[in-house]
């Protein structure tokens, strides 16, 4: 079973969807034989409302399922209700990147091609703190609960059992200077460490690898559990899109496949990093 409350939320609602798949009803169907209105039954399955042990009774009831199975589902409407250790930093993690970070965490495999910015899960505290305070119109204490977030998310990539992470990153998130050339030294110092991690992997896509078969950053994420699909991750400046169809995965999957092909290899990355590294300290 996943473990944060995001992911069993998600896997909440991929069983009940596939439950009402499979009697070929309509939500406004179910919804109906139970005396709710279908758009209760689509929230549930959406996972843009709480469900509560009581509903999946009800369901189960009229599904006809296993006493396993509503156990199961139980368990997993009870524990989405939890709050993930991100959650107690309050207005410092908006609520849209709240449902990222539970996936996140959930993660198997990791994905991701950034093409202004050294990714997150790399930044120093120093280049997450000026992103924030040039970025977004916060308060000090908000920045300041951002960044702690940030820096304890890079946990998942020295954790036991880490996933398999995977980064293309743009040259010129390597050249473009935040702040001052001192908080760029530490940072890509920083990015060379993360490197040699054993679950990471770096590659560079440089300035003259010609056309490449993407625009704008994206992450795509795996889980363990079969059962819970990959989803690619885009966001803005005040939202986020999520993408759960195999048609959406297998494009991006395609695409990330050409950037690795574009980029230049892993050591050949770490010797530019590493020469771009030296103007910063001329």
């Amino acid at each position: 079973m996943a473990g944060s409350p995001t992911a069993r939320r998600r896997r909440l609602s991929i069983e009940l969807k596939k439950l009402r798949e499979k009697s070929t009803l309509t939500c406004a169907q179910v919804g109906e034989a139970l005396d709710w209105s279908g758009s209760k039954v689509n929230r549930m399955e959406t996972g843009s409302g709480r469900v509560q042990p009581s509903d999946i009774d009800a369901l189960c009831r009229f599904y006809s399922t296993t006493d396993e199975l509503r156990d199961f589902l139980k368990s997993l409407a009870r524990e989405a209700k939890t709050r993930g250790w991100w959650q107690v930093h309050g207005s410092g993690v908006p609520e849209w990147f709240n449902i990222y970070i539970g996936l996140e965490q959930e993660a198997s495999t990791f994905r991701q091609y950034q093409c202004e910015l050294i990714p997150g899960l790399m930044q120093t505290e120093s280049y997450t703190c000026e992103l924030h305070k040039t970025g977004a119109h916060m308060a000090a204490e908000d920045i300041a609960r951002a960044v702690r977030v940030r820096m304890e998310r890079q946990t998942l990539l020295t954790r036991t059992g880490a996933p398999d992470a995977w980064f293309v990153v743009n040259e010129g998130a390597f050249r473009h200077v935040i702040g001052d050339q001192a908080l760029m030294r530490e940072q890509l110092e920083r990015v060379l460490d993360s490197a040699q991690l054993p679950s990471v992997t770096l590659q560079v896509l440089p300035f003259d690898s010609g056309t490449y078969p993407a625009t704008g950053s994206f992450t795509m994420l795996g889980f363990p559990d079969q059962e819970d699909p990959d989803l690619v991750y885009r966001d803005g400046i005040t939202d986020a899109t999520y993408l759960e169809g195999e048609h959406h995965v297998r494009e991006y999957t395609r695409a990330f496949d050409g950037l690795r092909a574009a980029a230049l290899s892993p050591q050949r990355s770490a010797q530019l990093i590493a020469s771009v590294l030296k103007e910063y300290t001329s």
